[in-house]
């Protein structure tokens, strides 16, 4: 195996691992960067050092929950149009995006303490999102959906505006709106 090469983990490992990430997704949801690791251990059903195996440090655990989250987030692009018609799967997928910037509220001082580290937390996810917009976009724009001169860069733009503004506690309804009044503006008009 190369230097720096990574050994693919045994399923067992892989299953805790997602329990982990799982357990702690929803940790740093509700409690922040006050989540108890060795609870989170506890509730994903795993001891502490299979914790700490996975995930030496508590940075280690967020940034990796994080990028767990944007990834489960960009994977159901496709496998909402495989279930609904384009629009329909964009629609349903911008409230996704809501639940995703949602339950990063928990999680944002554990992300801003990671930054200013020099790390970077975020790294491909604004793309990996615009390619899952693009993707849904595509498919509208195919059908005769949407109209052509908008790109998944604005309607990434106006997604995280609508987050930012209105995706906090108590706001849902308001940023419900907001991405009616989005998609609506995206429709082609005969």
């Amino acid at each position: 195996m190369a230097d720096g090469a990574q050994r693919p983990l045994r399923a067992d490992a892989q299953r805790n691992r997602e329990k982990i990430l799982a357990a702690a997704a929803r940790a740093f949801a509700t409690q922040g960067l006050d989540a108890q690791l060795e609870r989170i251990a506890k509730e994903a059903g795993v001891g502490s050092a299979t914790l700490y195996r996975n995930f030496p440090t508590r940075e280690a655990l967020v940034e990796a929950v994080y990028r767990n989250e944007v990834a489960q987030l960009c994977d159901a692009a496709p496998t909402l149009l495989a279930a609904k018609p384009p629009y329909e799967a964009l629609r349903a997928w911008t409230r996704l995006f809501l639940d995703y910037v949602t339950a990063k509220y928990g999680m944002i001082d554990a992300l801003r303490a990671i930054a200013a580290t020099g790390s970077n937390p975020y790294g491909h996810s604004r793309e990996l999102i615009r390619a899952a917009i693009a993707v849904l976009m595509d498919a509208c724009t195919a059908a005769g959906m949407i109209r052509t001169d908008i790109s998944p860069t604005d309607i990434g733009a106006a997604l995280e505006g609508i987050a930012l503004t209105s995706a906090g506690p108590g706001q849902r309804q308001q940023a419900e709106r907001l991405l009616d009044l989005t998609l609506d503006g995206l429709k082609t008009r005969p």
